[in-house]
Parts: structure tokens; C-alpha cells; sequence
């Protein structure tokens, strides 16, 4: 498989961090297993426990899984799907492919059969492998129309008739057969693959149009895992949860961080089961989406809000008091004596319960994919959560930008990570170049040429600027500024982040492109609503019911213009419509990595918008 932007990273030299470095994800499987291995280094939940699964196995597993692609006649840059939940089988499958040269295409669990039809026969992929009967039958009649499938493998084959596919543990003793006859073929096909050679090829979520294929080499993303963790100060008594998708880049990489720093890695059951995995488990790492802490914050606002009036008060006390300490820390001044004091009371009622939901070990958390509001991150590094934000993308495997707990500061994404350089052009749009950069788009050479610029800085399509210091903030999406009927720009990702520090908000969509003001659809919180409501007489908790009622719809417009104050008077929300369903990934509206797909939305509430503005004029509440 050829690199479109070849030309591009000849000129690249990567420093390397560490003298003795993989320089591929085949040889990263090798290196652990000489320098770092352990009894547990992945472990699983089964039938109620963990269930560990030593690093020799897990070298084995993947030397068996490259040897059975080989036997199907797959060479070096042919390509494999996997489509399955996060699992050892997921992460030993990725390591088999990188050990066999073949190029690796993950999908998300979450995409509709019509998707998944598109990346097979768009990546060619000819092994399939698929988590169980169950994903198999949701997508069966798609793969009907796709041709270079040969192969199905099954982690779990429970209910597959032989004719459908192959069990993963069968897949594997075929490997290992061909191990015993042929016991050199394995380092020989291994040897084979090269820094620059691509490793896998991961779809972008098509927030504007049809997906297109990341080539990510293995230099690309191998030197983003090392460089990026450099001033974390990672061993192999770190304990990581993992959560998110392995689909997703930011998890994949982060993954390859773990298994190159040995450390112990543990895969979270379900999203559902996280705060009982995080009890169990008591990771020291924690990496995921801004979302989660905002539930976890929401989720305490509300115990509080249900008991008694005082408890309510005392806990935003508390939170009044972890920002206003945060800020303290955050400006490096002096903490005042009664802060301090308020602050070790405060600990003891409140903040403790944050770290225990952790699990009480943990050394920080990491969050990237979106923006994370100032707000949660005062509150929980008030509270001794520390929250790490940075920024990437897949195009750059992921990682850009970080904060560290070396360097870190308020409002930004941090510095650009080592080998990595950041720089802003004319229209504020931000630009990056470095080992971690893409090859480009996988069958489309305009797409990936429109995506450079001539001297071969990457267009990130985000609007950002470098404080003095080289920390970076981003503003907006390029392609997401509108412009209002009067020549005025609003960035809505700021503003929807606004909207959204109120634990009554689940989601927020900023409108008003070619419109005279900017209006929001909002998605309440409905168990908070609801909650909240019970104190308020509030006759039904139905999603609907309170979407339409004239007291909860006042009572958003209340809650908006308590969140956004400061904004210009042209950036100011002046009408709000309250949406009784969620945006989805299943309906359209997000995207995998839980991205708002503004088309579609604008689209699919294009009678409601409409509505909101003729309304306008009458000054009657909109909703839905």
C-alpha cells in the first residue's frame, strides 16, 4: 500500500525518546515480552471474575493469529477487519496483524449496516473478524454485498454453523500448526514490515460526507505512544481501565502506550459497568471523553440536590470552594490559610466521594476527543481528580498537544508533544507536521492533497492560537463557524460548552447560520430534570410531557442565560427548543466518536428551526 504523502515525510527525523525503541507494532509485541513481562498483562471480566492473561500468551496468541493469516494467503499491506467490543481478543487480533505485516481495519460497533458495507469494500478488507452471532445477524445481509470478504472469524462462535465462519480459537490452532511445521516462518514474515510500512487504516467519522480511510504507518502511531507519554512519568505499576473503543485511535494508541510501559491492562465490561469496574479495579489511569466527568459531576449534583436542603448547600460550598483552590493552584499564587482550611473540610465531605468513584489510586485522568469546560476542570482538580486535556486527531494518530502533570494550564490542550510542531496560519487555522502525521487518505490522492498544505503541514481544519508560552487553544471547528444575517461569526462549540455546565443539559446544538441571532436545541438531562421536578410539583417525568411544559421550558431559559454570561450580545442564545429524543450515533445525528453531525441535525429539525425564528416575533417558547 503506497503513501500518498510520501514526499512529506522523507524529510521527517524523528528523535528518538529511548535508545533501545521498537521502531515497529511487530516489534513492540517482542519488546515487551523481553523487558516487561508479567502474569496479568491484560485481564478480562468473566463469569464475575478477573480473568488474567499472562504476556507470553498474549505473544503466542498473536504469533498463531499472523501465522493463520498467512495460511489464508494474506500478505504484507492486504487488508483485515475487526468489528467487536473491546476485548484481549481485540488487542492479541491487532498484534497478530502488525506481527504478519497485514493492514488492520477497525470499525466501530455502533455504525449501521450500511456503513460497515462501506469501509469493507472501500479498505477490500478479505478476513473479517466479528465479535459473535449476534453483530454477525445485525449486519448479515449487508456482507452480502461485499465481495473481498473470504473468511469470517468469530471471537465467540457460539451459534455459528460451520459454514458461516470460523471460531477465533480454531483460527489460532491453524497458526499454530503451521508454527510447528514451519517454526521460522514467524520471525521471517515479522522482519518483514518496516516504520514506514501502514500498520492500519481507521475511517474518519464523515461528518461532512462519506468516510475516508486514515493510512496511519506504524512510525505514526508507535512514535506518537512514546513521544506523547514522555513527561508522564508511566511504569509498569500503572493500572489502566480501559474504555473507550479500541476503533477509536485515541484508545489504540493509548493501548500501545500501556503494553510498551508493561503495564497491567484491564477492559472495562460495558460503559454501564464502568463505576463498578472503576471500584474494582482502582486504576491509576483513567483516560476518557469530557462526558464522563460531566455525568460523574451530574450524577454527585443531584445525590445532593435529593437529600436534605443542608447537604445541597454544603456540597456547593464545596464545589464553589475546589474552583476557587483550583484557580489558586492554577495561577501558582499562595493558598490563603481559611482556604486551605475550607478546603480540607471540604475534602472530607465531598471530594473523597470523587476519588473513591476512581477508585481512590488514581494518579490522573486523560481526556481528549472534545473540548472539557473550565468548569469540570476546576471542580475536579479542586477536588484532587486531576484532569490532563489534550489534542489530536486521526489524521495525526492521535495525539498533537497535552497538558502533563509537568506542564499544564487552564483553557488550553497543552503544548505540542515531543517531535511535533504547531503553528497557526493567517485565517487562524491550525497546522501541525511531525512523525505522527498520516500518509494520507486511503484511494483518494485529492482528499489527501487538499489536506496539506504545499510545504506539508497537515490542515487540521480547527481554528486555535499559541499563547507566549506555546500552549495551544482551540476555538472552533473551521467548517463549523457560522455567520449570522448581519456578517457576524459565532463558534458554537464554545458556546454549546457553555450551555452544557448545567447538570439540567445533556446536549446542546448552537444554530443560526444565515438566521439574525443565534438560537440552541437542547436535549435535557431528564433524570435531573426529573428530580428536580418532583421538588417542583411537576405533574409528569415523561421526555415529553416536560419538553412541553411552559415552566421547565422557561426554566431552560433561566438555566442558559445563567451559563452564558459574558458572551457578545451577537453571540447570545436568544431562543432555545427543548428536544425530547437524544442525538445519536444510531440515528444519525452523532458521529462514532460522539461528534455532532450539524448537516443532518439542521436537516432533520429544519420544520423546528424554522419554527424558532417565526416564533420569534411572537416571543413564543419553541419546542419539541
Amino acid at each position: 500500500m503506497q503513501s500518498v504523502n510520501e514526499e512529506i515525510r522523507k524529510n521527517l527525523k524523528r528523535v528518538p525518546l529511548y535508545t533501545d525503541e521498537p521502531r515497529t507494532l511487530a516489534e513492540l509485541f517482542s519488546y515487551v515480552l523481553r523487558k516487561h513481562e508479567r502474569p496479568d498483562a491484560l485481564n478480562y471480566k468473566k463469569d464475575g471474575k478477573w480473568v488474567p492473561v499472562p504476556t507470553r500468551e498474549m505473544y503466542e496468541r498473536a504469533g498463531n493469529i499472523a501465522l493463520a493469516l498467512h495460511s489464508f494467503g494474506l500478505n504484507k499491506g492486504d487488508r483485515a477487519a475487526i468489528l467487536a467490543a473491546n476485548s484481549p481478543d481485540w488487542t492479541i487480533t491487532d498484534a497478530g496483524c502488525q506481527l504478519s505485516g497485514v493492514v488492520d481495519v477497525p470499525i466501530y460497533t455502533t455504525l449501521s449496516p450500511s456503513s460497515v458495507e462501506y469501509i469493507i469494500n472501500d479498505s477490500g478488507s478479505r478476513i473479517f473478524f466479528i465479535e459473535n452471532r449476534e453483530m454477525y445477524e445485525r449486519i448479515r445481509e449487508s456482507l452480502l454485498n461485499c465481495p473481498s470478504v473470504e473468511t469470517l472469524v468469530f471471537f465467540d462462535p457460539e451459534g455459528v454453523k460451520e459454514d458461516e465462519g470460523i471460531g477465533l480459537a480454531e483460527f489460532e490452532k491453524r497458526g499454530a500448526r503451521l508454527r510447528e511445521t514451519e517454526p521460522e516462518l514467524l520471525e521471517k514474515i515479522s522482519a518483514c514490515s518496516t516504520r514506514d510500512d501502514i500498520a492500519t487504516l481507521i475511517y474518519t467519522s464523515g461528518t461532512t460526507g462519506e468516510p475516508k480511510g486514515v493510512m496511519l504507518s506504524h512510525e505514526n502511531l508507535l512514535s506518537n505512544a512514546i513521544d506523547a507519554g514522555e513527561k508522564f512519568g508511566f511504569s509498569e505499576n500503572d493500572i489502566p481501565l480501559s474504555v473507550l473503543p479500541l476503533s477509536h485511535v485515541f484508545e489504540r494508541t493509548g493501548m500501545y502506550l500501556y503494553i510498551f510501559n508493561g503495564m497491567s491492562v484491564y477492559f472495562a465490561e460495558s460503559i454501564e459497568k464502568v463505576p463498578e469496574n472503576l471500584r474494582e479495579v482502582r486504576p491509576t489511569i483513567f483516560v476518557g471523553v469530557p462526558r464522563i466527568f460531566e455525568k460523574v459531576y451530574a450524577k454527585a449534583k443531584m445525590r445532593a440536590a435529593e437529600g436534605n436542603p443542608l447537604k445541597e448547600k454544603i456540597f456547593d460550598w464545596a464545589i464553589r470552594t475546589a474552583k476557587e483552590y483550583a484557580m489558586k493552584l492554577e495561577t501558582e499564587e499562595t493558598v490563603p490559610r481559611l482556604l486551605g482550611a475550607k478546603h480540607a473540610i471540604a475534602d472530607k465531605l465531598v471530594y473523597s466521594k470523587f476519588r473513591e468513584f476512581f477508585g481512590g489510586r488514581l494518579r490522573f485522568c486523560i481526556t481528549g476527543g472534545a473540548a472539557l469546560s473550565e468548569t469540570i476542570f476546576l471542580i475536579f482538580t479542586g477536588s484532587g481528580v486531576s484532569i490532563l486535556q489534550g489534542y489530536g486527531m486521526t489524521e495525526t494518530g492521535p495525539v498533537i498537544t497535552s497538558n502533563n502533570p509537568i506542564d499544564v494550564r487552564l483553557g488550553t490542550v497543552g503544548r505540542p508533544i515531543r517531535n511535533v510542531s504547531v503553528r497557526i496560519a493567517k485565517d487562524g487555522e491550525i497546522e501541525t507536521v511531525g512523525p505522527n502525521v498520516m500518509s494520507g487518505y486511503y484511494n483518494k490522492p485529492e482528499a489527501t492533497r487538499e489536506s496539506f498544505t504545499e510545504d506539508g503541514w497537515l490542515k487540521t481544519g480547527d481554528i486555535g492560537d499559541l499563547d507566549p508560552d506555546g500552549f495551544l487553544r482551540i476555538t472552533d471547528r473551521k467548517k463549523e463557524l457560522f455567520k449570522t444575517s448581519g456578517g457576524k461569526y459565532i463558534a458554537p462549540s464554545p458556546i454549546e460548552q457553555m450551555i452544557k455546565g448545567s447538570r439540567f443539559v445533556n446536549q446542546a446544538v448552537l444554530i443560526g447560520n444565515d438566521r439574525k441571532f443565534a438560537s440552541a436545541l437542547i436535549v435535557p438531562d431528564f433524570e435531573q430534570l426529573a428530580s428536580y421536578g418532583r421538588s417542583r410539583g411537576w405533574d409528569s417525568e415523561e421526555p415529553q410531557t416536560l419538553c412541553e411544559n411552559d415552566e421547565v421550558v422557561a426554566f431552560f431559559y433561566s438555566q442558559v442565560e445563567e451559563h452564558c454570561e459574558g458572551l457578545s450580545r451577537f453571540e447570545t442564545v436568544k431562543r432555545i427548543a427543548l428536544l425530547h429524543e437524544e442525538l445519536t450515533v444510531e440515528g444519525g445525528e452523532m458521529t462514532p466518536t460522539l461528534k455532532i453531525k450539524r448537516r443532518v441535525i439542521n436537516e432533520k429539525y429544519s420544520g423546528l428551526i424554522d419554527k424558532i425564528y417565526a416564533d420569534a416575533e411572537n416571543e413564543k417558547p419553541a419546542s419539541k
